[in-house]
């Protein structure tokens, strides 16, 4: 049994690796898949770096925690193209959409470690120093109720420690659909400073032994992640049904229009400019040292698959 964890189970970029079993395109490639129902953000890296899950489902550098300067971990191939980011605002807020300077003054919740890393380092290309401009970073509110899982944004907004928060699709959604929230940066669709958009994509990423010793294997994940996302685009309803069995009824309402309307970001190729911007954005941040050539991060000899 090959086993795939995903960062977040309700990202819209994420979902495709989770479709990709649940909708059986593992199966029809010969692997036998389950997907682990667990906050792989939390320990996705180490538990594919211990084998305990062999695909990991995430923002493309994610597995530079368990995996210093990539060396043993490989992406296979794209879920979604560009950075997945957005930045929703409470409602009553008489902000003009995408405004930077908006933002200063601003009590901003974020979840830790890598989102956090994200919108710090937004911040900074956009010339805004939180200490000098006022900007609070806090985190999100803590809950061990899996429907408030996907309201911690509306709830930071709710209880009135935060004026914005930082997030997913879904998370923006909900705000959205409870009247509370409205989008502010959208950096798929080129909000942002210059060149924001390629912070970050999600990816599909596994070890380099597993890639080794079993080639078909990885061969086969790639082309079952190439037809979710043909699939997807060609009826987003299919999402559905996977969303009720995994998401709370209120994030399971919503996965459908989503899929929908991401599904033209759904694009298993890896490109240069994708990775020359997740060298800047790992390198600026800490996560690498210094720029890795395009063959060190990419899987490349599986290329010819992603357009199959």
């Amino acid at each position: 049994m090959f086993r795939l964890v995903v960062a977040d189970l309700d990202s819209p970029s994420y979902f495709v690796a989770t479709a990709a079993v649940e909708l059986g395109f593992f199966q029809e490639e010969g692997i036998d898949a389950e997907v682990v129902r667990a906050y792989g953000a939390l320990n996705g890296p180490e538990l594919l770096r211990g084998g305990e899950v062999h695909f990991l489902g995430g923002p493309a550098y994610m597995a530079t925690r368990a995996f210093p300067g990539w060396k043993g971990a490989k992406l296979l191939c794209a879920l979604a193209q560009y950075s997945y980011w957005f930045l929703a605002v409470r409602a009553d807020l008489d902000i003009k959409r995408g405004d930077l300077e908006a933002l200063k003054g601003l009590r901003i919740s974020s979840s830790t470690a890598f989102p956090e890393v994200g919108l710090r380092h937004l911040l900074q290309e956009a010339d805004i120093n939180p200490k000098r401009d006022r900007v609070s970073i806090v985190p999100l509110p803590n809950t061990e109720d899996e429907h408030l899982k996907y309201r911690v944004g509306v709830e930071a907004l709710r209880q009135n420690i935060a004026d914005a928060y930082w997030g997913n699709g879904m998370r923006l959604a909900i705000g959205e659909k409870l009247g509370v929230a409205k989008p502010h940066l959208d950096l798929r669709r080129g909000d942002g400073p210059p060149g924001a958009r390629f912070y970050n994509f999600a990816a599909l990423t596994t070890t380099e032994r597993l890639i080794e010793e079993q080639p078909q294997i990885a061969a086969g994940a790639v082309r079952a992640i190439v037809k979710t996302q043909k699939a997807l685009r060609a009826d987003p309803s299919r999402a559905t049904p996977i969303g009720q069995r995994l998401f709370a009824p209120e994030a399971a309402s919503l996965i459908a229009g989503l899929i929908a309307r991401d599904a033209p970001f759904y694009d298993a190729t890896i490109s240069t400019q994708a990775v020359d911007g997740i060298n800047k954005f790992a390198a600026a941040n800490g996560l690498l040292a210094e720029p890795l050539p395009y063959d060190r991060l990419v899987a490349t000899q599986f290329a010819e698959l992603w357009k199959a």
